[in-house]
Formats: C-alpha cells, sequence, structure tokens
C-alpha cells in the first residue's frame, strides 16, 4: 500500500489552507473534523463543475445540439463512475437522488408501498440514522407494518444474538454499514446473507462507509445500497442509489413528471425505462460531474489506501486522547481501530458537548455537537449529545494534536 501525502493533500483544498482569527485574536490554522457531517472539496471537483457551467452546459438527455449532447455525455458519464466505484453490474443501476435520505425514502416509499401491508415485519438497528428510521416509521404508520430492533452493545456493536429471531417473518432489514456516531463497522455480508436466509430484502445505508471503505456491492450481496456525493469529496444536492436491477425495474415511481416517463396520455402514462424511471425532472447535472471528479480524485490514492489511512490515523487519536485526558473523556464505540471507521463521539466529564464544541472553535478545531441524527441511540448511551471528531483523507498527526490540545484547554477552562 502507498502511505498518503497529507501535505499534498491538503493544497488541494482550498477551503483547509486558511486561518482562522478566533474571538481571543488569536490566529490559528483550521483543522477541520466534520467530515461525517460534510467533506471538503478539492480543486479538482471545483474546477470539473466550473468547466462543465463555462463550456459544456445545457439540460441533458433529448437535446440534439452538440452542447446538448456533451453535457449527456458527462452526466452519463458521471453515473458510470459511480457504478465502476461500487462495482455494480451496470450503470442502469444507478439512480441520482437529491442524497442519501431522498434514497432511503425512494426505496420506502416505492418498494416498500409495493411490497408490504398489514402485519409485515421490518428490522431497523438501534444505531440507524433518522434517515433510515423516520421514512420507515412514516410507513409503518400509514400501513400497521411492524418494526423490530436489533439492539447494541455497550461497546457500541449491534448485538446479534437473536438475530434470527429478530428476522423470522421479516420482509426487509435496514442498516448502517458503519455508525454515523459510532465509527462502527457492522459485518453487512453476515447480516444480508441472515436477511436473504429469511427472505427479506437488504438495504444498506453506506453514506459513511463508501467515502473511506473499498465497496463491490456484487460481493456484499446487498438489494439495495445509498450514499451521499457530499460526504465523498463531492458537492451537495446529489446522491446515489444503487439497486439491483430486476428491483428496479418491479418498482413503481417515486416521483413524476419529465423525464420518467416514455409516454403520455389523457387517461394514463407509462414509464422510461431504469434509471430514467427514477429521475424525473432537470436532474443535478454538475453535481454528477463534480462527483466523477471526485471519484477520480479518490481512485488516484486507491480506497485501500483511504482506509489504511484512517485506520492509523484513528489509532493514533484513540491512544493520543486517552493519554491526554484519562477518565475524564469519555469516547464511545469499538476500542479496535480496524473495527471502526474514523469517527470519534466523544463527552468530556461534566461538560455538555455544545460548550466543548464553542470552546475547540477558540482553537478553530471544527467538530460537531449534538445528538447526530441518532436520537435512539443516543438514549441507549444514556446521553442526550456527544462531541463528534471525524477524519478524513487531508487529516494528519497534526490534526489529532491539534484536537487534543484543545480539548485539554476545555477540561481546564471548565474546571476553573
Amino acid at each position: 500500500m502507498t502511505k498518503l501525502d497529507i501535505a499534498r493533500i491538503r493544497a488541494d483544498f482550498p477551503i483547509l489552507n486558511q486561518r482562522q482569527r478566533t474571538g481571543s485574536g488569536i490566529d490559528r490554522r483550521l483543522v477541520f473534523l466534520d467530515s461525517a457531517a460534510s467533506s471538503q472539496r478539492p480543486t479538482q471537483v471545483i474546477e470539473a463543475m466550473d468547466q462543465l457551467y463555462q463550456h459544456s452546459y445545457a439540460n441533458v438527455h433529448r437535446g440534439v445540439y452538440q452542447l446538448a449532447e456533451r453535457a449527456t455525455q458527462a452526466y452519463e458519464g458521471a453515473r458510470a463512475k459511480v457504478a465502476a466505484f461500487i462495482g455494480a453490474t451496470t450503470p442502469d443501476e444507478i439512480v441520482f437522488t437529491k442524497n442519501a435520505t431522498e434514497a432511503l425514502n425512494l426505496i420506502a416509499h416505492s418498494w416498500g408501498r409495493a411490497n408490504l401491508s398489514e402485519g409485515d415485519a421490518i428490522v431497523l438497528t438501534i444505531m440507524e440514522h433518522h434517515a433510515n428510521i423516520v421514512p420507515w416509521q412514516m410507513l409503518a404508520a400509514e400501513r400497521g407494518i411492524e418494526i423490530r430492533w436489533i439492539p447494541v452493545t455497550d461497546q457500541g456493536e449491534l448485538d446479534l444474538s437473536n438475530l434470527d429471531r429478530i428476522l423470522d417473518g421479516a420482509k426487509l432489514l435496514a442498516f448502517t454499514s458503519m455508525s454515523n456516531v459510532l465509527g462502527t463497522l457492522n459485518p453487512v455480508e453476515e447480516l444480508v446473507a441472515a436477511a436473504h436466509a429469511h427472505g427479506a430484502v437488504a438495504v444498506i445505508d453506506a453514506a459513511q462507509s463508501v467515502p473511506h471503505l473499498p465497496t463491490n456491492v456484487v460481493d456484499l450481496g446487498a438489494d439495495f445500497l445509498v450514499f451521499s456525493s457530499h460526504k465523498m469529496l463531492g458537492p451537495t444536492g446529489i446522491g446515489v442509489l444503487w439497486a439491483r436491477q430486476e428491483l428496479l425495474e418491479a418498482m413503481p415511481p417515486f416521483l413524476g413528471g419529465g423525464g420518467m416517463i416514455l409516454n403520455v396520455t389523457t387517461d394514463s402514462f407509462t414509464t422510461a425505462e431504469v434509471p430514467a424511471k427514477f429521475e424525473a425532472g432537470t436532474p443535478p447535472i454538475a453535481e454528477a460531474v463534480g462527483l466523477g471528479a471526485a471519484i477520480d480524485y479518490l481512485e488516484d490514492f486507491g480506497m485501500q489506501n483511504v482506509r489504511r489511512h484512517e485506520v492509523e490515523l484513528t489509532a493514533y487519536a484513540l491512544r493520543t486522547l486517552t493519554e491526554r485526558l484519562g477518565d475524564r473523556l469519555t469516547i464511545y464505540g469499538p476500542p479496535e481501530p480496524a473495527a471502526r471507521g474514523g469517527v470519534l463521539s466523544m463527552a468530556l466529564k461534566d461538560v455538555h458537548a455544545h460548550d466543548v464544541s464553542q470552546v475547540l472553535d477558540e482553537h478553530a478545531v471544527c467538530i460537531r455537537p449534538g445528538h447526530h441524527c441518532a436520537k435512539p441511540l443516543m438514549r441507549h448511551f444514556g446521553v442526550a449529545a456527544t462531541a463528534r471528531a471525524s477524519f478524513y483523507i487531508y487529516n494528519d498527526t497534526d490534526d489529532v494534536d491539534a484536537l487534543a490540545d484543545a480539548l485539554v484547554a476545555a477540561d481546564e477552562f471548565f474546571a476553573l
């Protein structure tokens, strides 16, 4: 494997090459540790979108003039890049959505309404993001569907001891591949296999894992998988739904309008072939191009190298923060770096997460306080909020040291 050159990578991110003047008047280097919420973008992504707008922008599909054809090629080229990046068998299995949340809603509204009825059961986990809870709760309330829950251990891992009983008779299992709170890497292939053994389809929320790990949907054996561009160096406003083509072909459309139809009469309509069937209206053209550029950027490093870097950085962070703060700091999730992603949810003893975050901002260290759209998981651990630091390819041990210094300063400030 190749070691990432973090100094060179940082130079590609204009926003990271700035200093922040704090309230105390001190000029500090910006330390961005909130990539689990949304990553930063390299120049290559910004320029790819800028080039499209300056030289090749037009609405896609159906246009026969050269500009429209170039825009369509760029848009569909991005779809092909996404398919290759996650190991899909064909680009037709890639549906562009607004984000991962919309993709999960699409599954619930389209597949769910077509396949679930009163008395049916689906299975979720306690560590899910609200995006993989609320759409199913909405459908459950509408249809009288039972929701069952896979619990979480005190170390932040799924408790699979009663998995067969929980899945018995269920028609769907929806779960995160990596917790956005704990960084826990779930046993995806095991969960998918268990779902299929019970006749259930498997839905994977991969918003946190696809940006950080090699992903192959065929190897995972999944039925549906979703992720967002903005967490993997790409722009906001575009997400991805991957599904097995036969599932997409059998599902009713999610939104109606232009682009998703083959024909319309005064009495009825017929849908276009997938993936157009699920892409009503003018799509996020420049955003797709930006996502394609982000994939090119990540593939230049190799996702195995991205993963290795984050494991090493997470190990350093766990060790450094424990040494510096001891039992004053609680870090939730698996203690083994290889069992988690680069996400650290922390609680500084007797200090609210929002107060910790505000003090860290005085040190130009950007972290995220709150429940992280995972309130059931917060309740499991008996906390209202945590202070979450999350790493990506532009972070290194200097950033971890800055985090540790700022946390020590916060601890000392609130101890006064």
